[in-house]
């Protein structure tokens, strides 16, 4: 029962990382820079405090309380994380909704359930799964084998990116029209997904630096809850907090230098574009990201198992995000091929999500 509501706290969050960029595309007149740091400033520095103050109390100083090393590679994933997350829009700026999330979340994916298995198999620690785990247990070949599937589903998805870039260079009537031509670019497309897929893993790690601090608040919630046997909820609220210092920095940083460069810090104040509605767009974007994690955090602490935690958030997500797709209409104009094509990539991503609930189930 635990892993099955694990697993339904994951596609919440997969749902919500899936849809928040679709509030964006309402931001009328705006650089990208302009509305990715206004929804920045609301996914990294004003929800996440916010949702840890309304789920652990004195979850301020809990952080206080932790040791430099702690707070400064929490930090420093986060940094780096932050990176992945600004490529992230690039990403998809460049490849559209669906494909540029199968490539860069199914890079950060394996990374990030594999990375962590291995430091702990040199630096065993308790309660942590190791990658020896994964590879000598039938639960851990079974997740294994959901991953795989999960990587066969997104190289589908993957060809079929490849093969509508292929029709849509060669069809004279360009059914996306002047956004296709200026904005769908495979080749910088792909190499800005690597660069985000395999930063953006760092978050897993980031959670995995910052576990005294959820520990600490899951240790305080038992004991003011003596008779409850579970995991606390919503332990890693108060770790994001830290994580997501760093990134707010790193794409503070890169936007600004994109406004300078650009001259687009005009945008925040443009009577001539609809501000009311971009910010309130970019605020319900940002919003809507940190979402992942408020639900990602609970589906962990149902399932107890990280690795398993994070295939099947990216999973969903690129479920969900291969789905806008669809519905965004990103694959009009291509042919029933190429369409049937990303179809038996999204089928094999949702196959590989039971597999690996299945796998965490018989722990």
């Amino acid at each position: 029962m635990q892993a099955i509501f694990g697993v339904i706290f994951h596609f919440i969050g997969g749902f919500a990382s899936g849809s928040f960029y679709i509030p964006y595309k309402k931001v009328k007149g705006w650089a990208w820079e302009s509305y990715w740091i206004v929804g920045g400033i609301f996914s990294w520095l004003i929800v996440p405090p916010v949702a840890a103050y309304l789920t652990i109390p004195g979850f301020g100083g809990i952080i206080a309380e932790q040791p430099g090393t702690v707070l400064g590679l929490t930090f420093l994933f986060g940094v780096l994380w932050g990176i992945g997350g600004l490529t992230y829009g690039l990403g998809v700026r460049y490849l559209g909704v669906s494909l540029g999330s199968s490539i860069i979340l199914g890079l950060c994916m394996v990374f990030g359930s594999i990375l962590p298995s291995i430091y702990y198999d040199f630096n065993p620690a308790a309660g942590k799964d190791t990658f020896s785990m994964f590879t000598s247990t039938p639960w851990g070949l079974t997740v294994m084998a959901g991953l795989a599937v999960c990587v066969i589903g997104i190289i589908i998805c993957g060809k079929a990116g490849m093969m509508k870039e292929k029709e849509l260079r060669s069809s004279s009537a360009d059914p996306h029209g002047v956004e296709v031509k200026t904005e769908y670019k495979f080749g910088l497309g792909l190499f800005v997904g690597i660069v985000s897929g395999v930063l953006s893993a760092c978050f897993s790690f980031g959670i995995e630096a910052g576990k005294p601090m959820a520990d600490t608040a899951n240790a305080l919630w038992k004991a003011a809850n003596p008779a409850e046997t579970t995991n606390f909820l919503y332990q890693n609220n108060v770790t994001y907090v830290v994580v997501l210092w760093g990134g707010l920095l790193t794409n503070f940083i890169w936007c600004m230098i994109l406004n300078a460069r650009n001259k687009t810090f005009s945008d925040y104040g443009n009577a001539k574009t609809p501000l009311l509605k971009n910010y309130l767009f970019s605020a319900i974007a940002g919003t809507t990201w940190f979402l992942q994690f408020f639900f990602y955090g609970m589906g962990e602490s149902k399932m107890g198992n990280g690795a398993s935690s994070w295939i099947l958030h990216m999973a969903f997500i690129i479920l969900i995000a291969n789905t806008w797709g669809i519905v965004l209409k990103e694959w009009k104009g291509v042919s029933k091929k190429t369409f049937s094509t990303v179809i038996v990539g999204i089928i094999t991503i949702i196959l590989s999500v039971f597999i690996v609930g299945y796998g965490n189930s018989i722990k």
